[in-house]
């Protein structure tokens, strides 16, 4: 009897077993899937900036703003990126940097990106902290200017439309002057924006719109009067918790502050992107690749 009894004491064992072996598999799936949205499935976040100082002609003109790709690819040669692109129907394209990724340089991904990119709209580009740290920098740079890019460093070029002009300026990482002192970050975009703005030769008074790289340095910009300016590096804070926001941005460390969205100092707006690859962490949690589509409006 005690045979039987250890037998028939087996099965519900086997099957509580079975129902766990199952739930760890189907766990397992949804964690899969839900890291495989994290960090490849693109979210578009659609943004109006409006500015009274925006000349009439420029009325809704859409910009596309590109961050920190780090070689990522969306598809074979960046298809899904590419078409989503192409869905929004930029009327320019602003790249804001580390465009490749210092640790697995593969500049093929982004030479392919920016040449398919090129055929959309005007691209611009400005280079980050990545781009800083490679002896190829240079050679990659001539191949973006090849394929079609603008390459703002520390200039600025005129968007002409029906006889007015918008300023589009452009400026270097400060690591590319002062790789491996911080605190000297401020001081350099300063000089470098400084440049920038001299390059246009308008006397500073026409609209500007400005790529960086570095969104923690929006007072530099506010002290310089841009009306407009781009940025990316933050990552939108890696991981992000729900009532939180981001946990850890690159310049800002531990719960950072300006890591997405639009942000207003004086009379200049900000426009943060979470970007679209990883890089030191290769890990983005609860933070989807972003591609941000900007509207400006003449308020």
């Amino acid at each position: 009897m005690t045979g039987f009894g250890s037998r028939e004491s087996s099965a519900p064992d086997a099957a509580a077993a079975a129902l766990a072996s199952m739930a760890g598999i189907a766990a397992a799936t949804a964690s899969f899937a839900w890291a495989r949205r994290s960090n490849w499935s693109i979210q578009r976040t659609d943004v109006e900036v409006a500015s009274p100082r925006l000349p009439q002609a420029f009325d809704r003109m859409r910009i596309i703003h590109v961050s920190d790709l780090h070689n990522a690819e969306f598809g074979p040669g960046n298809a899904r990126l590419l078409n989503a692109i192409r869905r929004a129907a930029p009327d320019v394209i602003f790249i804001t940097g580390d465009l490749v990724d210092s640790r697995q340089t593969r500049a093929e991904v982004a030479v392919r990106f920016v040449a398919a990119a090129a055929r959309i709209a005007s691209v611009y580009y400005v280079p980050g902290n990545h781009e800083s740290r490679l002896d190829e920098y240079p050679q990659i740079e001539a191949s973006l200017k090849r394929v079609g890019a603008t390459v703002l460093a520390n200039r600025s070029v005129c968007l002409a439309r029906d006889g007015e002009c918008v300023r589009v300026a452009g400026v270097m990482d400060p690591a590319f002057t002062a790789p491996h002192a911080r605190g000297l970050a401020a001081s350099v975009m300063e000089g470098n924006l400084s440049r920038a703005l001299q390059s246009a030769g308008d006397g500073g008074r026409a609209f500007t719109l400005l790529l960086t790289h570095r969104p923690e340095l929006l007072p530099v910009y506010a002290g310089c009067h841009i009306d407009v300016a781009f940025a990316g590096h933050a990552h939108g804070g890696q991981v992000r918790v729900p009532g939180v926001g981001g946990l850890f941005a690159p310049s800002q460390g531990v719960l950072p502050k300006v890591a997405e969205g639009v942000h207003v100092l004086g009379q200049t707006q900000l426009v943060v992107s979470r970007g679209l690859g990883p890089s030191v962490v290769p890990m983005r949690v609860n933070n989807r690749p972003e591609l941000v589509v900007v509207d400006l409006r003449s308020a």
